[in-house]
Formats: structure tokens, sequence, C-alpha cells
């Protein structure tokens, strides 16, 4: 926490763009964040929304270290945010906090790309291809 600044964010403002340098994150301490992903020739996909204790970001921990999907606050957001490289590095000096925070940011990513999936398919998909509600 120590690389941390709190940071706030008003309802509508983006926090970050599909394909944009990714060089922070995120922990939401409140408000909403929501996750979308850009379709062509329709609005953007809303996929995931993220709340209070979510990561918001993990694309800064690997090259090419874009974002892979857009952010927006959908509400007043107060939030710590990290600088990436600073954390990388921190990562390399003390390997078993590195691995921790790999694995925590590992099981963001599966949960995402999860969510992803279930919502394209209840979007694109035939009837009944998402997951049960």
């Amino acid at each position: 926490m120590g690389l941390a600044r709190e940071v706030r964010f008003e309802a509508g403002d983006r926090l970050f763009e599909e394909r944009r340098a990714a060089d922070r994150f995120w922990i939401v301490r409140t408000g909403s964040v929501a996750l979308d992903l850009h379709v062509p020739g329709r609005r953007a996909a809303v996929i995931e929304t993220l709340g209070p204790e979510d990561l918001v970001g993990w694309s800064w921990m690997f090259p090419p270290r874009a974002w892979h999907m857009g952010a927006e606050a959908t509400s007043p957001v107060r939030a710590w945010e990290f600088d990436a490289e600073a954390v990388r590095r921190l990562c390399q000096e003390d390997p078993a906090f590195g691995y921790a925070v790999t694995l925590a940011v590992a099981e963001v990513i599966g949960h995402r790309l999860e969510c992803a999936r279930t919502r394209l398919l209840d979007l694109y998909g035939p009837y009944g291809s998402g997951l049960p509600r």
C-alpha cells in the first residue's frame, strides 16, 4: 500500500481505453466501474461491472502492456491507484511477493475471460448459449 495513491473518478469518466498503454491499475474502494469491449458497428458491450475491493486492470503486468478492454466509472469512484512499473519492480525484488501478485492477477484474468465469454454468448450466440441465470 506504500505505492498507492487515492484517486477519484466521476460517473462517466473513462479510466482507460482498449489498446492504449497500461501503466497503472486500481483497487476500487467505493463506487462501480464497467469493463467494456469494443464491438465494431455497435455500442461497446459491458462485460462486467466491478465494485469495492475489485482489481481494475491487469494488462499492466504482461507484455505488450496494453489494455484488452475499456473501463468507465458508472458512479462516483474512490480507488487506490498503483504505478505499474513500481509494482513490477517490487515483484522482481521480492520473488515471494511477485508470486503472490501473479497468482492474484491470474485469478482475476480467468474470471474476466469467463465473464467476457458468457456476456458475448448472451449478446451474440443462439438462445441459451451462456451460463444459466
